[in-house]
């Protein structure tokens, strides 16, 4: 029976993006395909994905329903949960009565059916495959400039890189100044950091 290397799964808000402020079921799949530091990205990865439990679609399911039995969306992320998402799980998921969002990095095509795309590229734009999101997502350290968009998506979002929790005031502003300059991008906060939810 086909399993899922799960890091963590927990009920909690969307801190970041255009469905901030939302409730869903976070399920974090284990590992990533990318190291982002502050000597490749300008800022180093703040989340914790190496450890996981294999589980089946039932479990994971099972565990979602306990967390939130009315809560009917789930938020895919990671690590990299492109990695092992694939059209069995969307489907399994789908047929439980669940809604999907994924926050990727976009370097592996994602199998149809997922609800709602957050793209969010690490790496150069000729590595990027998934070219259709619904939103998508650049981080961004003080001095970086917005990049060449490569992802077609309906919203086009920067975040300021934290470090750890915390965000530096020359960071937010340089963000800020990028977004004036070029309105079809929004700033997009990561606001869970804030309200100090998971």
């Amino acid at each position: 029976m086909r399993t899922y290397l799960i890091n963590r799964i927990f009920y909690s808000l969307q801190g970041e993006g255009v469905r901030t402020g939302t409730a869903n079921v976070f399920v974090r799949f284990a590992r990533c395909n990318l190291r982002c530091t502050v000597a490749t990205n300008g800022f180093d990865c703040d989340t914790d994905f190496e450890k996981g439990r294999p589980l089946t679609i039932a479990q994971i399911v099972e565990r979602c329903r306990r967390l939130a039995p009315h809560d009917r969306w789930l938020l895919l992320t990671g690590g990299e949960p492109a990695l092992q998402v694939d059209r069995p799980l969307v489907d399994g998921l789908h047929e439980a009565g669940y809604k999907l969002a994924i926050e990727t990095n976009g370097t592996i095509a994602l199998p149809d059916g997922i609800d709602w795309i957050t793209v969010s590229p690490k790496t150069a734009n000729d590595k990027i495959r998934q070219r259709r999101a619904d939103e998508v997502k650049y981080v961004r350290a003080r001095g970086q400039p917005i990049p060449d968009n490569v992802v077609e998506a309906e919203h086009w979002l920067i975040s300021p890189a934290f470090e750890g929790d915390r965000l530096d005031p020359r960071t937010l502003a340089w963000c800020i100044e990028l977004v004036k300059h070029q309105p079809t991008w929004r700033l997009s906060v990561q606001m869970h950091k804030f309200w100090q939810i998971p």
